[in-house]
């Protein structure tokens, strides 16, 4: 929504574009559960941490940048009309996570189980896998002709060049930023596909032929299926750069044009301020802690 968020190691910010053409940025600490819980830094639970930390933040961002619309359309909220905004967005979010598991991930389960007399009962597992793709794919190709998601997919296009050109130690200047890729490896388009991976290669040694099993473990399974996937995409691949790495997450890349458009100055420069905003929050951890600053720049 006219926006975009930069989550850095000790918090994140949300630089949004007004209806006027002023930016309104804001910044959040994180909450790091792994320095008060140990537990948390070991492999798969960190992703599991990390991929829940990613869905609260993004819903965050999200109403945020909502409200500054709001806000900025001239109304006079009253206190009851605020409280509707707020009863409306969390139905609204309450409503897109139902469909998301429906048509995600219970609607491939389904479509699976009708293969299950035909064919082996684990091989089924892959069709759903197969399916599941299919159908994620053609949700983002369809979305893309939608003139606001549009916007949406260019200042996406934004963020990940800002991002490849501080990692290539680059001055933040829109001349500089402009030269850089809009495609990055630690997308989290490619996150969401290896997902849907990982989930078909572990849902072909869960054998069930009750729907209801299928629903549910395809459900419990995700944070798991997350934590996993987290390791692939951003300790693993995020880190390297070899001919395995580039051959795992080429088809997520390849998936980038569909959900990455080439950006406007305007829409670089407010990528840039959000951008600034999460590596002025870690400098300022570090000048506290007096330690070494954490390179990478998480948009998971």
């Amino acid at each position: 929504m006219e926006g975009v968020m930069m989550r850095g190691a000790s918090g994140y910010a949300i630089a949004v574009r007004k209806p006027d053409g002023d930016i309104h940025l804001s910044e959040k600490p994180l909450s790091n559960l792994s320095e008060r819980f140990p537990i948390f830094k070991w492999p798969i639970l960190r992703g599991v941490i990390a991929f829940g930390s990613a869905m609260v933040i993004g819903f965050s961002a999200i109403t945020h940048s909502a409200e500054i619309a709001l806000q900025e359309e001239g109304s006079q909220d009253t206190d009851s009309d605020s409280k509707w905004n707020d009863i409306s967005m969390g139905i609204s979010v309450v409503l897109a996570i139902v469909i998301a598991l429906g048509l995600f991930m219970l609607l491939p389960a389904f479509i699976g189980s009708l293969f299950a007399n035909v064919i082996n009962v684990r091989w089924t597992g892959v069709v759903e896998g197969l399916v599941r793709i299919l159908i994620f794919v053609a949700y983002v190709f369809l979305i893309s002709w939608l003139k606001d998601v549009q916007r949406v997919f260019q200042y996406h296009g934004a963020e990940h060049k800002a991002i490849n050109c501080h990692e290539n130690n680059m001055p933040l200047t829109p001349e500089n930023i402009k030269n850089f890729s809009r495609f990055h490896k630690r997308c989290g388009t490619s996150f969401l596909l290896i997902v849907m991976v990982v989930s078909m290669i572990l849902f072909m040694f869960i054998q069930t032929n009750s729907i209801w099993m299928r629903f549910g473990s395809r459900i419990l399974l995700l944070p798991i299926i997350a934590g996993i996937s987290y390791e692939i995409t951003v300790k693993w691949a995020g880190r390297r750069d070899n001919w395995l790495v580039r051959a795992l997450i080429f088809p997520g890349m390849c998936l980038q044009r569909l959900t990455t458009a080439e950006p406007d100055e305007g829409q670089i420069e407010v990528a840039v301020m959000a951008l600034n905003k999460a590596l002025e929050q870690d400098a300022n951890k570090v000048a506290i802690l007096n330690k070494e600053p954490e390179q990478e720049v998480l948009e998971l």
